[in-house]
């Protein structure tokens, strides 16, 4: 009877090394870093004063409001007096001094008429009468 050998090869796993913080040597605090230091610790009086309530009034009063694409759309409409499409609403809107940035006004300003009337319902500033043209709302109040 012949016994096979086999040898069998093992390896030897290194330990992991945990990644320790690099040590900075310690600094000798300067005059200037000494200063500092004192000065965040101690409370000093403040030497910036805040603007009085009325003059954040005052700046916010003297910016002309922004107004809204709806706003002005319902304007459009209004002054029109007849169905209109998207696309002639909105660039309307945009002669009369709507600002925006968007490449698609016209989907920008028909997706907003479509939320306010699924929102507001009866309520809405905007009617729905055909595929792509709205008109103003005949209920009196504001905004038509």
């Amino acid at each position: 009877m012949t016994t096979k050998t086999t040898t069998k090869k093992t390896t030897t796993k290194k330990p992991a090394r945990k990644a320790t913080p690099k040590k900075t040597p310690a600094k000798e605090p300067t005059r200037a870093n000494t200063a500092a230091t004192v000065a965040k610790a101690t409370p000093k009086a403040s030497t910036k004063t805040k603007p009085a309530k009325n003059a954040t009034r005052a700046k916010d009063a003297a910016k002309p409001k922004r107004v809204s694409g709806l706003d002005l759309a319902a304007k459009v409409l209004a002054e029109a007096g007849e169905p209109l499409q998207a696309k002639t609403i909105a660039e309307r809107s945009i002669a009369a001094g709507w600002k925006t940035n968007g490449k698609t006004p016209h989907a920008t300003l028909y997706a907003a008429m479509i939320r306010e009337i699924a929102k507001k319902g009866k309520d809405a500033r905007f009617v729905k009468t055909d595929r792509g043209l709205f008109a103003a709302s005949t209920k009196s109040g504001k905004g038509a």
